[in-house]
């Protein structure tokens, strides 16, 4: 008898008594890509977090943690079920580790408005700016306040300031400041959020100059504090040589690229790379992690190699990919050590230890063990490999094209419809603007950048950051005229 109207259509008892073989095999036959799914259920147990419309107790992730891994082993022997209380396992331990990092980061913030007053400092980095800079100072005195309540760390836009100080130097200074903005619609951005795990506790600015402060003695510094500390003066000083040979954008472009500090770049070349589909380029990331580890790698191979006798008796492949993981590891510390150069640096890692020990370097599960996965590049590689037309320069060279391109086309697909929920903007023309920029990032402009900072011990990086500069005028150029194009926005 058919069912009623309105109703569902009953499913047989027979076919819900098959279903749990064939859910069996079919995940007994994808077993290969297992571990490809755990970075997706850390992420489902984070955003259950971030969700959670109240603070969850702090012991709750650990204890279903603790909970799943024990019936995960008293049931081990049920192949479904297991596999079922791992997955929840790795969910839990997203939770946990969510609220872990918390739990770590948690600092006083301010709870209302503050000044104008005079604030004491030490200066913990710096940023430029269009018209002056950007410092992230630690309070050594917040009149008004407690000592408890003063934030651990606190912005102030200094307008009109030439040369930033030093970090570490303590200075003094006319400021108001305010609590982290809340988000200004629900669902949009919430900058409050980011700044609790940055520590930031207070944004505000400075009325006036800055003065530095005497101290009696040297401050007492833990060596983690003066490890961060010495690579921000580094980061500073880089900059400054930077943008002291290449004026204008194209300094501020370059200094974003090797010291990952953006806020020098005006506002007018931002919005073209955001309406080009550009704007990647200017967050350190894969792209610019891997091109700097990638190109000291195939340098230093390519200078060892020219003694045959020496290459032929000593691993050299391997001492390559050693020192293009210590010009990670710089170029990481050098950006700043943001979540986006972290998770470069771990794909770079993995692939280079896989070099060390003589296994593939290059698949999928790297990209998913750095939470990260992209199924549609699997699919591609097997369709070269079988290709035997997939061979020759020319065939290269235009498959690397189409990798370009099909990245693109991937990568806009998957963050389109988040750029068009939270800035209310769709770039339309992304893929042939990087059709252009991302080799003329990979083979110029990265390149480039590398030599300039090994010649700036000697002085000498005005050598290098010449030529770069010539490839950040095209790149600009590219983005200022896409960004020209009809409709290249839709909003």
């Amino acid at each position: 008898m058919s069912s009623l109207a309105g109703e569902p259509p009953r499913v047989p008892p027979h076919r819900l008594a098959a279903a749990g073989p064939w859910l069996r095999d079919v995940l007994l036959a994808e077993r290969a890509r297992w571990p490809l799914w755990l970075p997706v259920l850390l992420g489902l147990g984070i955003a259950g977090y971030f969700w959670s419309p109240v603070e969850p107790p702090f012991w709750l992730g650990a204890a279903l943690a603790g909970l799943l891994l024990t019936a995960a082993a008293l049931l081990w022997r049920t192949a479904v079920l297991r596999l079922a209380l791992l997955g929840l396992l790795a969910a839990a331990l997203g939770l946990a580790a969510a609220q872990l990092r918390s739990h770590l980061v948690a600092a006083p913030v301010l709870e209302r408005s503050w000044g104008p007053a005079v604030l004491a400092g030490e200066v913990l980095a710096a940023e430029p700016r269009a018209r002056g800079w950007r410092l992230y100072l630690r309070p050594l005195e917040m009149p008004g306040l407690e000592e408890d309540a003063w934030p651990a760390r606190v912005r102030v836009t200094v307008a009109g300031l030439q040369a930033a100080p030093e970090p570490g130097s303590r200075i003094g200074l006319r400021a108001a400041l305010r609590p982290p903005s809340p988000p200004a619609l629900p669902g949009a951005f919430d900058f409050a959020r980011q700044a609790w795990f940055q520590r930031l506790g207070g944004v505000g600015f400075a009325y006036g100059k800055v003065w530095p402060l005497e101290t009696e003695t040297a401050p007492q510094r833990g060596a983690l504090r003066a490890w961060r500390l010495w690579w921000a003066g580094l980061r500073q000083s880089v900059t400054a040589r930077i943008t002291a040979t290449l004026e204008g954008p194209r300094g501020a472009v370059a200094a974003a690229l090797v010291t990952g500090q953006r806020g020098g770049i005006p506002e007018a070349v931002q919005q073209d790379m955001r309406d080009a589909g550009l704007a990647h380029l200017l967050a350190i990331s894969g792209l610019h992690m891997g091109l700097v580890a990638g190109f000291l790698f195939v340098v230093l191979r390519g200078a060892l190699v020219l003694a045959p006798g020496w290459a032929l008796s000593h691993p050299v492949k391997k001492w390559a990919a050693v020192a293009a993981a210590g010009g990670a590891f710089v170029y990481l510390n050098l950006v700043g050590v943001s979540i986006p150069a972290e998770r470069a640096f771990l794909m770079v890692t993995v692939v280079l230890l896989a070099v060390l020990l003589d296994r593939r370097a290059l698949s999928l599960r790297l990209v998913a063990w750095a939470a990260a996965v992209i199924p549609a590049y699997e699919a591609w590689e097997r369709r070269r490999a079988r290709d035997p037309k997939a061979r020759g320069s020319a065939r290269r060279l235009a498959g690397y094209f189409g990798g370009v391109a099909m990245t693109s086309i991937i990568a806009i697909a998957a963050t389109a419809p988040f750029a068009a929920y939270h800035f209310q903007a769709l770039a339309l023309y992304g893929l042939p603007a990087n059709l252009v920029a991302v080799p003329l990032t990979a083979f110029w402009i990265m390149p480039w950048a590398v030599f300039a900072v090994l010649l700036m011990p000697f002085g000498l990086e005005a050598l290098a950051l010449v030529p770069m500069g010539w490839g950040l005028e095209l790149l600009l150029a590219t983005a200022e005229s896409v960004a020209g194009w009809p409709q290249a926005v839709q909003q």
